[in-house]
């Protein structure tokens, strides 16, 4: 009413202050406040652009991400949304009230993904294993589960025990009201650098260390822990396991990131219990846990205890190859003592392999040298012995038990349908007790030709070779001998990884590491697991490879061949397989992907369409893709609904048989212009100029020689299609329009029957810069507007745009490239809006179109080369 009232008085001539000029300097003040809310608006659409293409880079890129990258951009993207709905609103105030509504109700369904958690509906805190089945996996943790299943389903010897469930884990937690001093700490895990990550781990350990088991919770476990000394028949000391949940699961072994306290006494299992609890926060597992896509707030610590057996052997039996999935035989790597030696790879061990056709027979043993076992001490702990004698090179299996371990392992595998790993030990009387069981994951073999010859002379490069193939395939880089676990901080990007022993603790660098190669250790342990997992080339078991292996330089681990060269070999590299993405499949990565089909998908394309409207929104780039073509229709309607067009557009005053107005946003001028006319020379805007340099740059050779056919289609299309009337009444279709301010400018333009929209925002800020081009239409059918965008988008590909087809609408963006190479792009789409006009007549002849490519490429070449 205001602004209405405004008008009459300038058109009047009569004013109550003074002459109309006052009021054409409110009526300006007041455009460049739209103009202002509408550079907002476009602001926020590019963010909220940027941070779509970001959440697409990461469903299908291979770097990790964690809750925080998916919480933070889920809410930036909404913030960028929003922020255009109340620009559009001020733009034009209650016309478009139903984006409030869309918005709100695909808020509601983000925030409902993100927040939903699994609810623990057995509120038991300790589960006797006795009682723990296959299928209570989320209550007790896989391992747990696992060893319930084959102690009570399959009736297979295994220790008496006991489950602290994920209630317990949660309780624990609720009491000491951790959650939020440890979501605080985390929140930033994902960007930090690993000293800093190292520095959290600790400060999240200590925490829980200094925090109180509650009173239930103390009752149950210590209840728990009378009822396996009855089993037991007198006082035991038990072994306290990581139980998570997601551990042990198909995919994700979690092998050695969590800790596990041996030979604990009745004493100490409080403690204890509180030791593996912190685990969940060691640098090992935080790592695993981001690389894995695996939310925090998921991973309840379940905890298993296990009577211990005091173990003449112990080791896993892996029931096929891991390495090589046509390999068939049962693997049984065996050390003297307690498994620990097998498992965390510090010692070296036997490996037998027998078949697993009947009758089931040793086929293969290879007997190491065995330097020290572990056992326990008679009251409680570990002790680690040095072996002497005829015992370090004796096997610790006799070929009865080995089939015996592969027999039974067989069975397991039978009973789950799948590959297993099996941790197993075997007591003083020979029985046989297993520990642990989780599916095991097989890599294919490469095709590495025959085993080395040791006796036949290595070639030139080779720097050393023999060893195990514990993940096969072959990769480069630098050297990095680490001796301690402060040498992790100084590791490098895509370094090769060289340690004396395969422990679980160097795990927290496979992300970064292009290849392991170790001293000692075996296929079977916890480091080798993680490799197999993470995609790593991992050779273990290699003589002095820190001595002989120079650090700094480059060297190519062929693990699969077992050998290391010097330098980079290309002949190696080129056949070896790339590396799984480790986030697909993941559970951040599937919440991720869940809450963006919420975001990216771009539903609404047709603005001439009836879904083209608020209620039609169904995501979040639909509400920006409407309220981005709505914004320019506003800022035009402005001037329009207000009848002071001739006040604020000018009319370009140029040799071009065609009509170009020009509204000036805001310093698009170079001076104030008084006349209805402005002339080339009197624009400012740098986007337009360079639009206007490619738009004359080649003369136009005229429409397109047409067949018969396509002059049919036309005449067809004509009569038949209204949208495609000139005369029929719309803003777009009787002028050209420009809008413009000195870094920005927004062009719609029709040329015959076809319509193109260009928007350029460019200057000498690079992040803000972006160029987007919009084409649809013609007057031919379907099928030659068609090859006309395909052909456009052939054009426009190869000199930096992302090019999308729809129909026959295409979309094409480039953006936060320098200034320079933003304005070549601006003047080569002047350069196409317009050659590439009636281009359609002739889409069906290949010759006209390899005419027109070659020429178009021709005067493009020469326009990128001109300076």
């Amino acid at each position: 009413m205001a602004i209405g009232n405004l008008i009459k008085r300038i058109f009047s001539g009569k004013t109550p202050d003074g002459p109309a000029e006052v009021e054409i300097d409110a009526l300006r003040i007041e455009f460049r406040d739209r103009y202002h809310s509408f550079k907002l608006l476009l602001s926020a659409n590019n963010k909220a652009l940027d941070i779509m293409a970001g959440i697409e880079e990461a469903l299908h890129g291979s770097r990790p991400f964690g809750m925080a990258f998916v919480r933070a951009a889920c809410t930036s993207v909404s913030v960028s949304v929003f922020s255009m709905i109340r620009n559009i609103e001020r733009l034009a105030p209650g016309k478009y009230p139903g984006l409030f509504t869309s918005f709100d109700g695909i808020q509601r369904g983000i925030e409902e993904i993100l927040t939903h958690r699994k609810v623990i509906e057995d509120e038991r805190l300790v589960i006797p294993l006795s009682q723990v089945t296959r299928d209570m996996a989320d209550v007790v943790g896989s391992k747990m589960a696992n060893l319930g299943e084959i102690k009570n389903g399959l009736n297979v010897r295994v220790p008496p025990g006991f489950a602290i469930t994920a209630r317990a884990y949660q309780r624990f937690v609720e009491h000491n009201d951790l959650q939020a001093e440890i979501d605080r700490r985390m929140q930033a895990a994902e960007s930090e650098t690993i000293e800093a990550l190292y520095s959290r781990s600790a400060e999240i350990q200590q925490l829980i260390l200094r925090a109180a088991v509650p009173p239930d919770l103390v009752e149950a476990i210590l209840g728990a822990w009378s009822e396996i000394e009855r089993e037991a028949g007198g006082p035991v000391a038990a072994a306290l396991r990581s139980s998570a949940i997601g551990e042990d699961a198909a995919g994700s072994s979690f092998a050695g990131q969590y800790r596990s306290e041996l030979n604990v006494s009745a004493e100490n299992v409080l403690e204890a219990y509180k030791d593996v609890l912190a685990s969940k926060y060691s640098l090992p597992a935080i790592s695993y846990r981001l690389n894995k896509g695996f939310r925090d707030e998921d991973v309840a610590m379940c905890v298993g205890g296990l009577v211990m057996v005091d173990a003449l052997a112990g080791g896993v039996t892996y029931t096929r190859n891991p390495v090589d999935i046509h390999d068939h035989g049962v693997f049984i790597n065996s050390a003297w003592g307690l498994p620990k030696a097998v498992v965390d790879g510090s010692d070296a061990c036997d490996l037998f392999v027998v078949s697993r056709q009947e009758p089931m027979a040793l086929i293969r043993e290879d007997i190491r040298v065995k330097e020290r076992k572990f056992v326990c001490y008679p009251e409680e702990g570990v002790c680690r012995l040095d072996l002497t004698g005829e015992d370090r090179a004796q096997p610790s299996l006799a070929a009865a038990q080995a089939v015996e371990l592969a027999r039974l392992a067989v069975s397991i595998e039978a009973h789950y349908g799948v590959p297993q790993d099996i941790e197993w030990a075997i007591d003083s009387q020979g029985t046989i007790f297993l520990l642990q069981c989780r599916p095991l994951q097989q890599k294919q073999a490469a095709d590495a030709g025959p085993p080395p010859d040791a006796n036949r002379p290595a070639p030139d490069s080779i720097l050393c070779r023999g060893g195990i193939t514990a993940s096969p395939g072959a990769a480069c880089g630098p050297v990095f001998i680490a001796e301690k676990a402060a040498d992790m901080l100084a590791f490098p990007e895509k370094g090769v990884l060289v340690i004396r022993q395969a422990q679980p603790r160097w795990a927290s660098l496979l992300n970064r590491a292009a290849a392991v190669v170790t001293e000692q250790g075996g296929f079977a342990g916890h480091l080798a697991n993680v490799a197999r997992e993470f995609g790593v080339p991992a050779l273990f078991g290699v003589a002095e490879a820190a001595r002989r292996l120079p650090s700094g330089k480059i060297v190519t681990v062929d693990a699969s061949g077992r050998a290391v060269h010097r330098g980079r070999v290309e002949d190696l590299l080129v056949e070896a397989p790339a590396r799984s993405a480790l986030m697909q499949g993941s559970p951040v990565h599937a919440l991720l992907s869940e809450a963006g089909r919420l975001i990216v998908p771009l539903n609404l394309l047709d603005p001439d369409s009836p879904e083209f409207a608020p209620a039609g929104c169904r995501t979040l780039h639909d509400i920006t893709r409407f309220i981005h073509e709505k914004s320019v229709s506003e800022m035009f309607d402005f001037g329009r609904d207000h009848e002071f067009s001739e006040r604020s557009s000018k009319q370009l005053h140029h040799h071009v048989p065609m009509q170009w107005w020009i509204l000036n946003l805001d310093d698009g001028f170079t001076e104030e212009i008084s006349g209805k006319y402005v002339q080339l020379e009197q624009i400012a805007s740098i986007p337009m100029l360079a639009f206007w340099r490619g738009f004359v740059a080649v003369p136009w050779e005229g429409p397109p020689a047409m067949d018969g056919r396509g002059m049919l289609s036309v005449m067809f299309q004509a009569t038949t299609n209204p949208a495609l009337t000139v005369g029929r009444r719309s803003k777009f279709a009787e002028r050209n329009y420009f809008m413009i301010s000195r870094h920005y400018c927004s062009l719609s333009q029709r040329l015959g029957f076809h319509f193109a929209t260009m928007e350029a925002l460019v200057s000498e800020r690079t992040p803000e810069n972006y160029v987007s081009f919009q084409f649809k239409g013609g007057a031919t059918d379907f099928e030659r507007r068609l090859a006309r965008v395909r052909f456009i988008a052939e054009i426009l590909e190869p000199i930096g745009f992302r090019v999308e087809i729809k129909e026959d609408h295409l979309l094409a963006r480039v953006e936060a490239q320098s200034e320079a190479y933003m304005l070549k792009r601006v003047e080569l789409l002047g350069y196409l809006a317009l050659h590439t006009r009636q281009l359609d007549m002739v889409m069906t002849s290949p010759a006209h179109v390899n005419y027109y490519r070659e020429k178009y490429r021709k005067d493009i070449d020469r326009l990128v080369a001109m300076a």
